[in-house]
Parts: structure tokens; C-alpha cells; sequence
């Protein structure tokens, strides 16, 4: 059977890092990991950095990046199918961005909000990522949001350093922020991408990840039930 998979952009980040197996568990056969909480905290943050940079100029992210503005946020996109010769299967992308900037030049960029220490780590990390995101963008299935060619990807850190307090019952946090640039690669992401379908069209689900707590869990229930 030929099959065309789902891939999120977020997966692709942390679920493939974490455990190759869940990945393919969730991709192939729809078996999806139980749903651990998220702290609210975290959400309320990223919408008001959202919030408090959409409309504003880029030079208010950073002063690297080139003249424009802040678009939007929170957009889905959706990819053409992504195939690969000699493979039957094949892939799109679809998930939900932070936020795009419009660049004077014509260009657009994306831009990933981390509440958190800017490490060089996170770019590599992160990569695949803003890479999907842009992708889909620039091959749009029908109907789909497209925009192109995207020039800038990046993350805006921000780690809180201090507080402030400014009255009785009210504190402040003051952040230190971070512009990382990421370099756009397509060939990269793509060979990235074919070793995901390379995995997906195994037929059996390959190794769990080393530190899969998951993993360990279904494999220590299912020898107590033997």
C-alpha cells in the first residue's frame, strides 16, 4: 500500500531526537505517546511576546536582520507531498509557525520565540524546524498559505536576568534578548527528510531512543502480562 504520511514540524524536532520508535509509532500507525502537561505559564509568555512584537519593525528583534516588519502569528501551513524517487511513500508538512516578518526586499522570514538561554545548540535543534515551516510556505499544497522565497530564519531568546519590583502586589521580569540566525539549507532538510521516509517505510518500528521512558514502560507492561 502507498502511503503518504503527516509529518509536524515539531516532531520532527523533538520527537525524532527523543525516540525514532515513538515517531514512527505515531507517524505509521497513529499509536500516539500520552499527553503530558504543559505549564501554562509558558504558553501565556509566548503569546504576549507574540502579541507585543506583530506590527512592530524588525529592527526591534534585531538589528542584524534587514528593513520590514512583523507580519503575523500563528499560521498553519500545509506542504505539497514531498516524494522521492524510488520510494512508493511520500510526506507533507503541516503545523502551526510562531511568527513571519516581511522583509522591504520582498523576502520574508520566520521567527521561533524561545523563553530561554540562547545556546549555539539550539540552532542546529531547532533547524529542522523553522526549515519545515519554511518549506511548506514555499511548496504550498492547493489552497495552502504560500509565500516565498523565505531569506531569514531565526530564534528570538529571551532569558529572564532580574526583577523589578513596581508597586505593592506587582514585579517585573527583565530578559536579556538573543537574535540567532539560523542558515537556510533546503538540500539539508531534504536529505534530512528522506531519512525519515527511509525510516517510515520500514516494516517494522526501528530502535526505541536510549533514554525513552516511554518505550521502557510499554516493555516492561507488556513482559508483566506474559
Amino acid at each position: 500500500m502507498i502511503s503518504t504520511w503527516k509529518l509536524s514540524p515539531s516532531d520532527l524536532t523533538f520527537l525524532w531526537d527523543e525516540c525514532p520508535r515513538c515517531f514512527y509509532l505515531k507517524v505509521v500507525h497513529g499509536f500516539n505517546r500520552p499527553a503530558a502537561p504543559f505549564p501554562k505559564i509558558f504558553n501565556r509568555i509566548d503569546k504576549l511576546m507574540k502579541d507585543f512584537f506583530t506590527g512592530r519593525s524588525t529592527s526591534d528583534l534585531s538589528p542584524m536582520l534587514p528593513a520590514g516588519s512583523v507580519k503575523f502569528a500563528e499560521k498553519w501551513v500545509h506542504s505539497q507531498p514531498l516524494a522521492f524517487a524510488g520510494h512508493a511513500g511520500s510526506c507533507y508538512i503541516r503545523g502551526k509557525f510562531d511568527t513571519l516578518v516581511e522583509f522591504e526586499d520582498g523576502t520574508y522570514g520566520i521567527v521561533d520565540f524561545k523563553t530561554s538561554e540562547a545556546k549555539p545548540e539550539h540552532l542546529a535543534f531547532y533547524s529542522r524546524q523553522l526549515h519545515a515551516y519554511a518549506y511548506a510556505l514555499e511548496h504550498p499544497s492547493p489552497g495552502g498559505l504560500a509565500l516565498s522565497p523565505i531569506s531569514r530564519l531565526g530564534l528570538l531568546c529571551v532569558e529572564p536576568i532580574s526583577l523589578m519590583q513596581e508597586g505593592i502586589d506587582s514585579l517585573s521580569f527583565e530578559g536579556k534578548v538573543t537574535w540567532q540566525e539560523c542558515p537556510k539549507d533546503e538540500k539539508s532538510f531534504l536529505e534530512f527528510i528522506l531519512l525519515v521516509v527511509n525510516t517510515l517505510e520500514m516494516a517494522e518500528p526501528p530502535q526505541k531512543g536510549k533514554y525513552c521512558s516511554y518505550c521502557e514502560y510499554r516493555e516492561a507492561a507488556r513482559l508483566n502480562s506474559l
